[in-house]
This record gives structure tokens, C-alpha cells and sequence, in this order.
């Protein structure tokens, strides 16, 4: 069972906030109220979630107004100016999502009330996956940090069903063909005696792509945790335990490339 989370200092001081919104894009509003990232947001938006004046709005380009109200799943949105950023040690049998339609226990279950403001995962951990988690209501943030272009790196530590050969630690090495595409790892180093444990780093950020490299081998992956994650690591941070990014750590974030 995971530990009750808890908030770590420090938190960062709450920004002066600016007297009205710009006109923008819909999509990005949305993102702006705190509820997912701009691409997931397009994609709610032409699901016909969003309502603006009590219209349905299919197009993710509609230019919000200072005097439209707009609505997320029936519920008026507005945009949170105070940006919240939480690093959290994610345990497994966590779904990383907002919410989850199975009743399953979710990352911002673990979160409660703690947070007011409305957040949202950077990315997903598979359910049995632990460790390094970035959740936040700054949706350009979620963007940088989810794009392909700006290279994020992650770092894995994997528990194999078996020892690790050399052949096969060369090949991934060197770059593996999978059905997807051509996978070239970053980093790969043996981190336990019996070689069955490895640390493996990476920028892809293809679906299960750190599995799916073992599984392409015939290994079976028991343990994956993510220890490192654009420069943040899990230190101090218990496993279910979250805290807040400290000014510094989110000035690095945005000025990441």
C-alpha cells in the first residue's frame, strides 16, 4: 500500500497576477485553466467537451474573447495565474491520469486536497511503473517538456527476469529496429551484481518504449522505476510523497533546451 503523500517545502511564492486575460487560441486556454496540455486539449475540444457561450466549439483555433465564457465537460473553466509545479515519487498501481473512468486510484488521488489548483501529469508512467513525476497547471510548460525537439532526458532503473547478456547489451547499445521505428538509447550501464539490473537513459518518448526494448530481446521487465527525469532527480522524495519545485528548479525547466 502507498505511504499517505505529503507536501516537502519549499513552495514557491505566488505571482502577482495580471488584471485580465489575452485573447487566445482555445486550445490554449484550456491548457491554461490547469487541465491538460494543449495537444490533449485540441483533442478534447473536438470531442465536443468545450462549450463557448453555450456553443459547442469543435475548433481548437477559436480565439477565446475577454468576455466569452467557455465550460470543460459542463464546468466553467477559468485560467489559474498561479502556476503550480509538483515533483512526485509515483508508487505502483497508480493510474497517471486527471481521473480515471475505472475508479482506479490516480497520481492526484495521492495529491487530495493539498493542491487546490487544478494540475495535470507531464507525460504518463505505465500503472506498475514508479518514480519521477512532473505534474502541473502551466501548459506551456507541458509542451516544451512533452516535445520531441527539445530532447528530454529520463533516466530508468530496469529489473530484469534474468541476467542481462553482453550481446544483447550491445545491441541496445548500438540501436534496436522496432516495429515503430529505430530506438537509439543514450545511456546504458549495469547497476546491480548480478546484471539482471541496469540504469538506461534515454529522450524518446514513445509508448512503453523502455519495456518494449527488453521485450524485443526476450526479457521480461519486473521492476521499471524512473530516477532522473530534465534534471530533476528523486532526492528526499519518498515513494507516493510529492513536493513543490523549488524557483530555481522551475526556472531551469523553462529555459530547458
Amino acid at each position: 500500500m502507498p505511504r499517505k503523500a505529503a507536501v516537502q517545502p519549499p513552495q514557491p511564492p505566488k505571482p502577482a497576477e495580471p488584471a485580465s486575460p489575452e485573447p487566445m487560441r482555445l486550445n490554449k486556454f484550456i491548457a491554461h485553466c490547469g487541465i491538460c496540455a494543449r495537444r490533449q486539449a485540441a483533442e478534447y475540444i473536438k470531442q465536443g467537451l468545450v462549450t463557448v457561450n453555450g456553443e459547442v466549439e469543435p475548433n481548437p483555433s477559436y480565439t477565446v474573447q475577454l468576455t466569452d465564457v467557455v465550460t470543460f465537460k459542463g464546468k466553467p473553466v477559468h485560467i489559474e495565474y498561479r502556476k503550480v509545479y509538483i515533483l512526485m515519487n509515483k508508487p505502483k498501481d497508480i493510474i497517471t491520469t486527471a481521473n480515471d473512468e475505472k475508479g482506479r486510484k490516480t497520481v492526484l488521488d495521492l495529491i487530495g486536497d493539498k493542491v487546490t489548483e487544478r494540475i495535470f501529469p507531464v507525460g504518463r508512467l505505465d500503472r506498475m511503473t514508479t518514480g519521477l513525476l512532473l505534474l502541473t497547471n502551466d501548459g506551456d510548460l507541458a509542451k516544451k517538456l512533452s516535445h520531441p525537439r527539445h530532447k528530454v532526458q529520463k533516466v530508468y532503473h530496469v529489473t530484469l527476469n534474468k541476467i542481462l547478456n553482453r550481446p544483447d547489451f550491445e545491441r541496445i547499445q548500438k540501436g534496436l529496429e522496432l516495429e515503430d521505428g529505430f530506438i537509439q538509447v543514450d545511456t546504458l550501464h549495469y547497476a546491480g551484481e548480478r546484471k539482471n539490473e541496469v540504469e538506461i537513459g534515454l529522450h524518446i518518448g514513445k509508448n512503453r518504449i523502455v519495456r518494449r526494448i527488453f521485450e524485443y530481446l526476450g526479457y521480461e521487465v519486473e521492476k521499471l522505476d524512473r530516477t532522473y527525469f530534465a534534471g530533476l532527480t528523486k532526492k528526499d522524495i519518498g515513494r507516493g510523497h510529492f513536493r513543490h519545485l523549488t524557483e530555481k528548479e522551475v526556472i531551469m525547466l523553462k529555459h530547458f533546451k
